[in-house]
């Protein structure tokens, strides 16, 4: 059976572990990106995304790379709020992601994973959340125009599966990812625990994050859904529950949140695509405290 996957941002730092549990997981993995990876561990082709005839040709076959893929994972985007101005960003990311969809609309490639996000849910949190911890139920508060980038992206994936039953599109909300060689700097919030409250002190390993991509792929129902994507606890050593009284008090509490436990639930991920984060920053910081 072909496993043929395009992976958009690549090169990346979620793009990277994702392209090497694809190639671990038995896929053949193309990766498109505009710049090379540090550690090349597929084949690579420079793509600009905002090009949609480079898109279609990336996906469709480009002489002897491939001849057409079965899956597309789209990473590539501006990363976030604060990497360029707030027009040049939401240009950006959401043509490159319709181009995306109407490629692999247009070429029948109906097994599609992209990188949606957390700051749908009311990041950088000038307000406090509606409840904790956050799931996909809460309504989705685009406060930035990089999350309105991606409320319209979400948008267009449904209307994409509207049109085509067979279509599947899965918007994966990825918390602020984060690498092992990251970590090393996680003890100095407990000094300035404000300093995290933007997305309520949440993260994600770049190596769970990859896993959850490849559940996403596994997943064998068309159609469109999104899924929140985080480790099952904070950056911090003080529990949750005393950060949520510090900065957000009277929040309604809808669920059981024990010692440093997560504020954001995976539970829907767990349920639906069998994803559940096995990585914690603490077991690669020695000493760190745990309060769980």
């Amino acid at each position: 059976m072909s496993k043929k996957v395009a992976v958009t941002g690549g090169s990346g730092k979620l793009g990277s572990a994702c392209v090497v549990a694809l190639v671990e997981d038995g896929w053949e993995v193309f990766n498109f990106d505009l710049a090379p990876p540090r550690e090349p561990r597929c084949s690579f082709t420079r793509l600009d995304l905002t090009d949609y005839g480079q898109v279609v040709e990336a996906f469709a076959g480009i002489d002897e790379l491939h001849d057409g893929v079965d899956a597309v994972v789209h990473l590539a985007a501006i990363p976030g709020a604060t990497h360029a101005g707030n027009a040049a960003t939401f240009v950006n990311n959401i043509t490159a992601t319709y181009h995306v969809f109407q490629a692999a609309r247009l070429l029948e490639i109906h097994n599609v994973v992209w990188a949606s996000s957390e700051t749908l849910l009311g990041y950088p949190f000038n307000r406090p959340p509606v409840y904790v911890p956050l799931d996909e139920d809460v309504p989705k508060l685009p406060e930035v125009a990089y999350s309105l980038a991606k409320d319209l992206e979400e948008e267009m994936a449904a209307q994409f599966c509207r049109w085509d039953p067979e279509q599947k599109l899965i918007g994966l909300r990825f918390s602020n990812v984060m690498a092992p060689a990251d970590y090393e700097e996680f003890p100095s919030y407990e000094a300035d625990p404000a300093s995290r409250k933007w997305n309520l002190w949440s993260y994600i390993d770049a190596r769970d994050g990859a896993q959850a991509v490849l559940d996403a792929l596994a997943y064998d129902q068309p159609g469109f859904d999104t899924f929140v994507i985080a480790a099952d606890e904070t950056v911090m050593s003080t529990p949750s529950l005393e950060l949520m009284d510090a900065f957000f008090p009277g929040v309604e509490v809808r669920s059981e949140i024990d010692g440093t436990a997560a504020l954001c639930s995976t539970a829907k991920a767990h349920r639906i695509l069998g994803f559940t984060p096995n990585h914690r920053w603490r077991d690669h910081v020695p000493g760190a405290a745990t309060n769980r």
